[in-house]
């Protein structure tokens, strides 16, 4: 590693020219010569601060990882002086107020061991390492390639995106950080999704991760022996996509309204599909759906292989068209009986036995979506001056600051007792107790979503409306944070829902 040379601050100086371009920022020197005629901002910014300390106004305007993507122009530091700023090193937990669960802020908790700090940092590292890809896909609006599914695949990140569960060892699973499949547990996965949500791309999650995980279940739980050892490997070793297909341009909640049907050929061997579905979450990528149907005995499911017959067309939504948001149709689809999911008839079960751990995921991603707004809004305004203060010196920005960190704290905590319950429940006891306080909690969680995107706009002005740069995680959070109040039921019904579950278990002999 070559050693770097140390100058002093009127060597700097005395580099002052286009041609001849050095800045200090943070105590480094970096020889701009060359980039100065690549800068996107143009000549002028950096001919201001030529030969001088660039370290304000940087932070003023780039995020802390244009320095590291540009670190080969550094040439040197500053002689007798130390860096002020620390530079993010992957996998390391942050350090600002809020910024992290209270767990990994220094204070005590039930729920968490040691085995879930030993995950955190691992996965971490892996977004890490794999953040810029990510993001660029994101931009790209493309369809997310092959090799980086499968990398999501060899890290274990795609069957560690569904759960706990005795296919981790059916399957051979090997989880990220040397977690051995018993002692992966809820919080375990509430960390997965809380660390996809960290790299502020909502659209790439939902088209590389978001249709498996509300669709493979239905394969896990209610597919056949064979259809299992078929299917999920290749869908948890990236080999292979997959979307849930039930909602339809009439039928949106109301699943039983579903017009696609499913009729036995003559000769009993094939189902015979036709019909359409809408916004259905990575369909444009997807090898396989799991597609509620009509048959002669009423609402069943089918897995249905892409062939003949099975076209997806874009549907450009808010965010990203990498979550391959589609319009699928199916024209005499032909799908053997034995794609069969559970028993014909009872499609309203498969279709219902995931809705709770769906509405789970999205709120683990989202309260960490909201955090990590908080946390850009935090460093923002303590670097960030205005009319000769910073602005975390108004009154009225704390205030806001205020407001967003206890609403993401209070929907935290009621997020971790949920996963607790669910640690200690069986499947049946989570369906008769939680369906009402994840719905509740749900409605809870958009609500302050609203509120949290809402009030990190005004903390950053301008730079919150545009899709790159500092304010780019808040633009994304106010631009996309609706879909968390529609998609796996609407705020409205959730919050009827959970009054309606608590209805069934109110004591009959209560009285005022």
């Amino acid at each position: 590693m070559t050693q770097l040379k140390t100058f002093t601050r009127e060597e700097v100086s005395r580099h002052a020219t286009e041609e001849d371009l050095w800045i200090i920022i943070d105590s480094a020197v970096y020889d701009l010569s060359e980039f100065v005629d690549l800068h996107p901002g143009g000549v002028f910014p950096i001919m201001e601060l030529a030969g001088k300390d660039a370290t304000d106004a940087f932070y003023g305007l780039h995020r802390q990882e244009v320095l590291i993507k540009y670190d080969r122009y550094k040439i040197g530091t500053i002689e007798g002086e130390t860096p002020a700023i620390s530079i993010r090193q992957p996998g390391e937990i942050s350090r600002v107020p809020y910024a992290e669960p209270s767990a990994w802020m220094g204070y005590k908790s039930p729920y968490f061991k040691e085995t879930h700090f030993k995950f955190r940092t691992a996965v971490r590292k892996i977004f890490d390492e794999l953040a810029d890809e990510i993001r660029e896909v994101e931009a790209s609006g493309e369809r997310p390639s092959d090799e980086l599914q499968k990398k999501f695949g060899d890290y274990g990140l795609l069957a560690a995106n569904i759960g706990p569960g005795k296919f981790l060892r059916e399957f051979n699973i090997k989880l990220p950080g040397g977690i051995a499949p018993e002692e992966y547990d809820y919080f375990h996965e509430m960390i997965v999704h809380e660390e996809m949500a960290r790299i502020g791309v909502r659209g790439t999650d939902d088209g590389i991760v978001s249709g498996m995980v509300i669709s493979l279940p239905t394969v896990l739980n209610f597919g056949s022996k064979a259809m299992k050892a078929k299917v999920v490997p290749e869908i948890l070793s990236g080999r292979k996509r997959m979307a849930l297909a039930i909602t339809e341009p009439y039928a949106g909640s109301d699943v039983s309204r579903i017009r696609t049907n499913a009729k036995l050929s003559a000769d009993g061997k094939h189902y015979i599909v036709n019909g359409v579905k809408k916004w259905i979450t990575g369909g444009c990528w997807a090898d396989y759906f799991s597609v509620a149907v009509q048959t002669e005995k009423g609402m069943s499911m089918l897995l249905i292989e892409r062939s003949e017959g099975v076209e997806t067309k874009l549907i450009k939504t808010s965010y990203a068209p990498t979550a391959g948001t589609a319009y699928v149709t199916f024209e005499n689809v032909k799908v053997p009986v034995e794609n069969l999911l559970g028993k014909e008839g009872k499609g309203f079960m498969v279709v219902l036995s995931n809705f709770n751990h769906e509405r789970w995921v999205m709120l683990t991603g989202s309260v960490m979506g909201a955090r990590y707004a908080i946390e850009d809004c935090f460093k923002w305004a303590m670097q960030r001056k205005v009319f000769g203060k910073r602005l975390i010196d108004q009154p009225v920005i704390r205030n806001k600051l205020a407001k967003m960190i206890a609403s993401v704290e209070s929907v935290q905590s009621w997020i971790e007792n949920l996963t607790y319950q669910m640690c200690h429940m069986d499947y049946f006891e989570q369906a008769v107790k939680l369906a009402g306080p994840l719905a509740l909690c749900k409605y809870q969680c958009t609500r302050m979503l609203h509120d949290v995107a809402d009030d990190a706009v005004q903390i950053f002005g301008g730079r919150a409306l545009t899709r790159s740069a500092m304010g780019r995680n808040i633009e994304l959070l106010h631009r996309t944070y609706k879909f968390s109040s529609i998609l796996g039921g609407s705020e409205e019904i959730m919050a009827d829902l959970g009054v309606r579950q608590a209805m069934r278990h109110f004591p009959t002999d209560a009285r005022l």
